[in-house]
């Protein structure tokens, strides 16, 4: 394995692990006006999440500091291509934070829904968008000889990446409520687990019509058939994760999950692989592992670097996690 192909599934893995570790997140985000009846039950939602949001979100600043510093023109073309939509991104989740800090600041009702709104938006617009980025991503967009995007905004709204967009707001809201098992307990747990089986329908709906829509709109079928494959074992772990669910073993359907969401991703860079953008203008202005990269020495000093740094950081979140293990409640609440 070359130092290009390491960084590029090393980039994969980063992404694999913000996608499962945000994607709770912003599941109890999106459901957190719908689960909470009452204030104290939505400070006992946000704070199952609220020791944990921020440091996930390192893992995909890391991806993306990454993918500047080992592909350049890969960093460059989808940044300056996908612009307004990271923009949008940015925006949501510039909310999201502000209103996780300032919910509390105001014991008047108004000023607490606003906020809780707030987080919802801040965790569905960027699930959505992400989804939407990555569908792009799969199927392809213009680009030109220079590297360069060569459509606009609505090119990337098109209807493949718009359905991998709600694919990806269904399982990790789905997500995000398995998480919400293993965190609470009493009412809301009870509440949860009723709304879990109707969001597993959904989810694993739009699984199955995202492969076959993966399976036209795509080069899937072309590539060798190990993408076909491991976007089977995702559908069967979602599958799974229904029956573990039923069976109350929550930590193993929140694992299942988990397993579903990195399925996909892989799914997605082995259609990719070795291209990480596809142009629908010609084949051969496709941007790949090789003419994106940066130079063998970056890739280098980039290898030694992330061999000391990732095991830290895995290591801190491994502890965050420990220390924040037990389950919140409205009694924990008023203590």
């Amino acid at each position: 394995m070359d130092l290009n192909t390491l960084w590029f599934w090393l980039i994969g893995v980063l992404f694999i692990g913000f996608f499962i570790l945000e994607g709770f997140d912003y599941g109890v985000g999106i459901l957190l006006p719908f689960l909470g009846k009452d204030d104290d039950e939505r400070r006992v939602l946000i704070n199952t999440i609220g020791p944990f949001w921020d440091g996930n979100e390192v893992w995909v600043i890391a991806a993306g500091g990454t993918m500047f510093g080992a592909f350049p023109h890969w960093y460059a073309t989808m940044f300056s291509g996908f612009y307004l939509a990271l923009v949008v991104l940015l925006l949501a989740l510039i909310a999201r934070g502000v209103a996780f800090e300032f919910r509390s600041k105001d014991a008047r009702p108004a000023w607490r829904n606003f906020w809780d709104w707030m987080i919802f938006v801040g965790s569905f617009v960027p699930a959505l968008l992400w989804g939407v980025a990555f569908g792009n991503l799969m199927r392809g967009v213009p680009i030109n000889a220079q590297m360069e995007y060569a459509g606009d905004f609505f090119t990337l709204l098109n209807p493949y990446a718009l359905l991998v967009g709600v694919f990806a707001v269904a399982v990790m809201t789905l997500h995000g409520a398995l998480f919400l098992l293993l965190r609470t307990e009493g009412d809301i747990a009870t509440r949860v687990r009723g709304i879990v089986n109707k969001l597993w329908l959904v989810a694993f709906a739009l699984y199955l019509v995202t492969l076959i829509a993966s399976a036209l709109a795509t080069d899937l079928l072309t590539r060798p058939t190990m993408p076909i494959v491991v976007a089977l074992l995702g559908g069967v772990a979602l599958f799974v994760a229904r029956r573990l669910h039923r069976q109350q073993r929550d930590g193993w359907a929140f694992g299942m999950t988990a397993a579903t969401i990195a399925a996909t991703l892989l799914t997605f860079a082995l259609t990719l692989y070795p291209r990480v953008m596809i142009s629908t203008l010609k084949p051969e202005w496709s941007l790949t592992i090789y003419t994106a990269s940066s130079t063998p020495y970056t890739l280098s000093v980039m290898s030694v670097v992330a061999l000391i740094f990732i095991p830290l950081v895995i290591a801190y979140q491994v502890w965050t996690y420990y220390i924040f293990r037990q389950r919140v409640s409205k009694k924990t609440i008023e203590a």
